[in-house]
């Protein structure tokens, strides 16, 4: 019996000398068990094969239940492997389109949109909004930037988050009272969408960086609350050719419109080219806001930079939009470039840059 066991780790052992395949070498070790099987119920018993090969043939048998039984196991775990190999979800690979799975069905009613579809969604990644100001109006607008896909946003606020901010101010949270409101504000949109990229700047914006900042940005959209800051940045942007979405809120009202002299529209200035008396235009703090009327106003921000920068619809370039909350009502009233205006001139080509397209 000894003689055959040997005779078979040769074959095995030559088979893997040769590099022959595991199933030949199984082939030809089973052949020689076969044969030796085969002759203990063939021969007779005195035969001198039989005899060589331990008389009878119960030992064979039960080698060969137990090596059926083990590689019966190693089969099933072979089995069993390849299931779980199969069901499991593929590597991650290296994006190769503009969009990977999870943002296609993040934008997917997007997409479907007539108006907006794969080209508009792709606009919106590719471009860049600069928000002034990460309060109520800024709020709402940030957010919904954020969700639609907008590739690039930036937003520029030197306050901190206080709890008088969150009546109204929602893209803040309880836990974030004494935090920069512009890290605040990226924390929320980044938990909303990592697919974007957030820059914060954690300053006041200042006539010495405006045209410079405005300049990496094709839309800028302002939700400050002071006429300062509202000149500051239309200069700014009448300077380096940017559109300009403002809205203002106080009380029950807020006005928004989309201001572009390089696009043959008017700019704040235009419409508004002298700061209102004081104590006529009272800041919210001093007046009071009704808490959702920024995310109103704040939202009709956002869906215009959508708009304006999928070409989707008509957007509010040459009319004010007037929004009275307390009586549900809103007009529109048409506004047009001022020729005596001391910042754009009335002049539709832009004074540096390109318009976006």
């Amino acid at each position: 019996m000894g003689t055959v066991l040997l005779l078979m780790a040769a074959l095995w052992g030559l088979g893997w000398v040769m590099n022959a395949p595991v199933r030949a070498r199984l082939l030809m070790v089973g052949m020689v068990y076969v044969a030796v099987v085969l002759s203990h119920l063939v021969l007779p018993e005195t035969a001198a094969l039989r005899l060589a090969t331990g008389g009878t043939v119960q030992p064979w048998l039960v080698l060969g239940g137990i090596a059926g039984l083990g590689l019966g196991y190693v089969a099933l775990l072979a089995r069993l492997r390849k299931r779980v190999v199969d069901k499991a979800p593929p590597p991650a690979t290296a994006q190769t389109g503009t969009f990977r799975e999870a943002e296609l069905n993040r934008y997917a009613r997007h997409i479907v949109l007539r108006e907006i579809g794969g080209t508009g969604q792709k606009k919106l990644k590719a471009a860049r909004v600069l928000v002034v100001g990460a309060g109520g109006l800024g709020s709402p607008a940030l957010l919904y930037l954020a969700a639609s896909g907008v590739g690039t946003i930036g937003v520029i606020d030197d306050d901190v988050v206080d709890g008088s901010n969150l009546q109204r101010q929602v893209i803040h949270r309880d836990d974030m009272i004494g935090t920069p409101k512009v890290f605040s504000a990226q924390a929320a949109m980044m938990a909303l969408n990592p697919f974007i990229e957030v820059r914060p700047y954690n300053r006041r914006l200042s006539d010495d960086i405006a045209q410079t900042l405005f300049a990496d940005y094709d839309l800028i959209l302002d939700g400050t609350d002071n006429f300062d800051t509202r000149y500051l940045v239309n200069a700014a942007a009448v300077a380096s050719g940017k559109p300009l979405i403002a809205a203002a809120i106080t009380q029950w009202e807020g006005q928004i419109s989309l201001y572009h002299p390089a696009n043959g529209g008017p700019c704040f200035e235009c419409v508004f080219p002298n700061r209102p008396a004081a104590g006529l235009a009272p800041a919210c703090a001093e007046a009071g806001v009704i808490s959702p009327l920024p995310g109103v106003l704040g939202t009709m921000m956002a869906l215009e930079a959508v708009k304006h920068l999928t070409g989707a619809g008509q957007t509010l370039q040459g009319r004010l939009l007037i929004h009275d909350a307390l009586y549900a009502d809103s007009r529109t009233l048409r506004i047009t470039p001022r020729p005596d205006c001391t910042c754009c001139g009335g002049n539709p080509a832009p004074i540096a840059g390109p318009a976006p397209a």
